[in-house]
């Protein structure tokens, strides 16, 4: 779909390494779709290269000089500017390009910087091709799970160059398993074969068993930045992790090197898309061909079979590499008390992991772990716009609410969050909550509801020997109590100890108020399963 014909709604961009995927939601509903960019999108393919070349230094104002234009994307192919990879163009000229893993991260460098400038004008210059008659409501952008706390103060110095209304961000782990139709509380391992790394993580999706379902983190409501907002931040809890620099691009020197054997030195850039080319077309076929223009001008066609790629891979050790990684996690995996084998899923994301080979060897690996492979290049972008809320937000709450529960393995009370700050209202759907007696005989069951208080610590970083204030939230939330109190909730004759009872489903509704139904899961007195017992109670406002 052409940008043209998308209009309002929200927008994903899930920023890769080496390809950017855009996609749409309209906001009269319907399915989302990817859009394609015809100024920089890879071809008929909705896919824009992640790459960003400035004649002049046009990340840096410059006093009564406009910004030059800037080539993005496929442009930069066209023009041969990836020949300059390996002799970078003199200043002010620069060649932006594998950026994205240096966003965020610490300690604060001159390339960590270079590379926030470049992705912000990178996605500046994106905005801008897309020709909205009705610009979106709100914009979702994707980060690492690990780069996430990073990659949201970046997008808060660099926002304003996307004048959209509501700016979110989403880790992608959570990202691909939702787009990928996994629900919440899942185990999942990510095998994420990108153009620069190798990285398996096995993740737990927040959500499940009576918990929020994972929703993107407002960074922008209503215009204003919510720099001070108390919001956790709510990420994948990531079990374990591996990763290594090597990734689609060095798979695509082997097969270079591999085809042109008498080459000596750096392999010409035309030499290794061939390459990435040849790569995609194994992906679904058993043999590939390309065109390859020479340095003397003239044209060479380039022929591999997939049989003589697996050897190659195999001869250069990749295998043997992702194995290595998949010990890592396992190992981080057993600490947790977790076996691979009961894993909900794998989700192999990124081109590299649309190899049959791969594919091979993840069924090798993990016999009988489900393998949700259906879409690798577009789960996180669809998953990034299911997690923002498709119903017309009022607003988002500035304080939290939390249900007191009684621990048994502690034996002490604990207190279970229900929303955080920052949760948009109105809710699109409710949290389901299961409660069961802690003892035999028992009743009733208390409701004790706590308005979840965080406050904000600063302290002093040096950055380049100058100190900087950095706010973060602090690991403790105070809690008050709930301004009205609860008749106990009746619990069926025959409940017993750890067996679930009651269903509590809450929601909030358009005057920001925190409703409640309550549903039987026995016969009893008083009802039989699924009958309602109580409800809608409003339990009163939130804040």
């Amino acid at each position: 779909m052409d940008a043209a014909d998308a209009q309002g709604g929200s927008l994903a961009i899930d920023l890769g390494s080496s390809n950017t995927v855009v996609a749409h939601q309209p906001a009269t509903g319907g399915p989302p779709r990817l859009l394609h960019v015809p100024a920089y999108s890879h071809g008929d393919e909705p896919i824009i290269p992640t790459l960003l070349y400035c004649a002049n230094d046009c990340t840096t104002a410059h006093l009564n000089s406009p910004r030059q234009p800037c080539l993005v994307g496929r442009q930069v192919i066209e023009a041969g500017l990836l020949e300059t990879v390996n002799q970078p163009p003199p200043p002010p000229a620069a060649l932006y390009y594998q950026f994205k893993r240096s966003i965020g991260a610490r300690p604060r460098s001159e390339q960590v910087e270079r590379a926030e400038r470049g992705g912000a004008l990178f996605l500046e210059h994106l905005w801008r091709a897309l020709p909205w008659q009705t610009p979106p409501e709100r914009l979702v952008l994707t980060a690492p799970v690990d780069a996430f706390a990073g990659y949201r103060r970046w997008l808060l110095d660099h926002g304003d160059s996307l004048p959209v209304p509501e700016l979110a961000l989403v880790d992608e782990p959570t990202a691909a398993a939702i787009g990928s139709g996994l629900p919440p509380g899942s185990h999942v391992l990510v095998v994420d074969l990108g153009a620069g790394t190798s990285d398996l993580a096995l993740v737990q999706i927040q959500g499940g068993e009576g918990q929020a379902r994972p929703i993107s983190q407002l960074l922008r409501f209503k215009g204003n930045d919510l720099v001070r907002s108390s919001q956790h931040l709510r990420v994948a809890r990531v079990v374990g992790k591996a990763g290594t620099a090597v990734g689609g691009r060095d798979l695509d020197q082997w097969i270079a090197a591999h085809m042109a054997p008498q080459a000596t030195g750096p392999l010409p850039e035309a030499w290794i898309r061939a390459a990435e080319q040849l790569k995609c077309q194994l992906s679904a076929n058993d043999q590939a061909t390309v065109d390859v223009i020479q340095a003397e001008g003239g044209v060479t066609s380039w022929q591999l079979k997939r049989s003589t790629l697996e050897v190659l891979l195999e001869r250069q050790g990749f295998i043997r590499l992702l194995d290595h990684l998949l010990k890592q996690v396992a190992s981080a995996a057993r600490r947790e008390g977790l076996d691979l084998s009961s894993l909900t899923a794998v989700l192999p994301v990124g081109g590299t992991s649309c190899l049959p080979l791969v594919r091979r060897w993840l069924e090798q690996r993990l016999p009988g772990v489900p393998c949700c492979a259906r879409q690798p290049l577009t789960a996180v972008a669809y998953g990034a716009l299911a997690l923002t809320p498709n119903v017309q937000v009022r607003d988002v709450l500035s304080r939290g609410v939390a249900l007191r529960y009684w621990d048994r393995r502690q034996q002490a009370y604990c207190w279970h969050p229900l929303y955080w700050a920052g949760q948009p209202w109105p809710t699109e759907s409710p949290l389901q909550i299961r409660l069961a007696p802690a003892h035999a005989n028992q009743p009733a069951l208390e409701l004790v509801l706590a308005e979840v208080s965080a406050d904000l610590r600063r302290e002093v970083v040096f950055v380049d020997g100058q100190p900087q204030l950095v706010e973060e939230q602090s690991p403790a939330a105070g809690m008050n109590p709930w301004p009205t109190t609860f008749p106990p909730l009746p619990l069926p004759e025959q409940a017993q100890p750890g067996q679930d009872a009651l269903l509590l489903a809450f929601s909030i509704t358009d005057e920001r108020h925190l409703h409640l139904q309550i549903t039987s899961l026995l016969h009893g007195k008083h009802g039989k399963p699924g009958a309602e017992l109580k409800g809608p109670l409003d339990l009163g406002p939130l804040r």
